[in-house]
């Protein structure tokens, strides 16, 4: 398969134009997981409260990488290569558990909580036939660990000993996004997960996206969750890794409603819910902000949504499939009341979310249109086509950002044509 349009990123005036090879060459993918995953960067892994007690795991992926969560008998979080050292199979194949030791099933090496070998069946042999060579050394032949750094109950690790210290690599703004949402201890309430037949890319710019936000989503604008006459911003770091969209809900007027969206089949107030308690809750944030979604490069979303509260995962698996890891969670002190409004609310997003089921499919029709296009390129220019803040939602700038932080970490020229 052709990369050359991988090799020389075309831009135009203002504009972003974003190659489709980028989404569907193999040899690029790979080079991806090298270069971003097991490079200079931080990913998402779990929540600690996903490992509270000592002898709790979790098994989940950095890139398209097994990785293993515990919680060690010191209260230390490790997280560890998923890859037994003696044939490379899976240690942990279950999702979540709590055990003493990590035994992997082909021959039963076990290692304790931080990966270090404790055993190794027959190692001395029997009746003094076969076992192990003299000299063979446990300490030698445990789990491969990474880098691993915490932040306000979220749980990030990198291959890399080269990454800039976490609260650096988030910078200022997504420090204080993820203060403001993690302000007290958390209880996670369950997951959902979704396979989609797609780019992973393609839904890292579905999140820092919120030109679609109205238009896509039907139910979001009909019923006034978010619209894009709403107060509201768009921000990035100073590196445009990162993205922070926000909004208000019920600071647009009905007039300028309909002057943005006229006979848009997004906006149709006639629509009623026959249930209408999925809509009910409460004010939780003294700003105001009513919708958050923050974006993380190269993998988390966290989301604050009426009165739901998630993290998602983005778990790459080829060039063109990858799974969304939803947990939702709520706060310890939340009362029975609130934990109805979030269970209920629930709805409302993931995989057949009211406001959330449109974006997979999304994902797909784009990559469908694509495939055999690698030559051809996006066009993103809404709200100027550069790569800034923005003090509206009717901007495609933090796309932008996110394809120069892109093209900087993966050593991709740009040629004006």
């Amino acid at each position: 398969m052709n990369s050359s349009p991988l090799l020389q990123w075309p831009v135009q005036g203002d504009g972003c134009r974003v190659p489709y090879g980028v989404f569907t060459d193999r040899d690029w993918y790979a080079r991806e997981q090298a270069t971003i995953f097991r490079g200079p960067t931080w990913s998402f892994v779990a929540l600690e409260a996903e490992v509270a007690r000592p002898g709790d795991y979790k098994s989940t992926f950095l890139g398209d990488t097994p990785v293993i969560v515990t919680r060690d008998n010191d209260g230390q979080i490790n997280v560890l290569q998923n890859r037994c050292a003696h044939r490379g199979a899976l240690v942990c194949r279950e999702r979540r558990g709590n055990a003493r030791r990590l035994e992997c099933v082909y021959h039963q090496w076990n290692y304790d909580l931080k990966g270090r070998l404790r055993g190794v069946p027959f190692r001395t042999g029997i009746d003094g036939k076969g076992g192990m060579p003299d000299g063979f050394n446990l300490d030698a032949h445990g789990l491969v660990k990474l880098r691993v750094a915490r932040l306000h109950g979220l749980v990030f690790a990198s291959f890399s000993n080269d990454v800039a210290p976490l609260e650096d690599y988030l910078g200022p703004m997504v420090v204080a996004a993820i203060a403001r949402l993690f302000n007290r201890d958390i209880v996670v309430t369950g997951d959902q997960r979704q396979f989609i037949h797609g780019n992973w890319k393609l839904y890292a710019e579905n999140t820092r996206d919120p030109y679609h936000a109205s238009l896509l989503h039907l139910f979001h604008n009909t019923f006034g969750l978010y619209r894009s006459s709403q107060t509201g911003a768009c921000k990035m770091d100073a590196g445009h890794r990162h993205t922070l969209l926000y909004a208000m809900a019920g600071t647009s007027t009905a007039e300028a409603d309909k002057a943005a969206y006229q006979d848009s089949r997004s906006l149709n107030t006639a629509f009623k819910l026959a249930d209408p308690s999925v809509l009910a809750g409460r004010r939780e944030f003294d700003d105001g902000i009513t919708l958050v979604i923050l974006s993380v490069f190269p993998n988390l979303v966290v989301q604050q949504i009426a009165n739901t509260l998630a993290v998602r995962q983005i778990v790459p698996y080829s060039v063109d499939s990858f799974e969304l890891v939803w947990t939702h969670f709520g706060y310890a002190d939340d009362d029975e009341a609130m934990r109805e409004i979030r269970l209920k609310q629930t709805n409302l997003i993931g995989p057949a979310g009211y406001v959330a089921m449109e974006d997979g499919e999304a994902v797909e029709i784009v990559q469908k249109a694509i495939a055999r296009d690698e030559d051809a390129h996006s066009w993103i220019a809404m709200g100027g086509g550069r790569a800034e803040d923005a003090e509206h939602l009717v901007t495609e700038s933090a796309i932008v950002g996110f394809w120069e932080n892109y093209r900087r970490l993966m050593g991709i020229s740009v040629a004006a044509v």
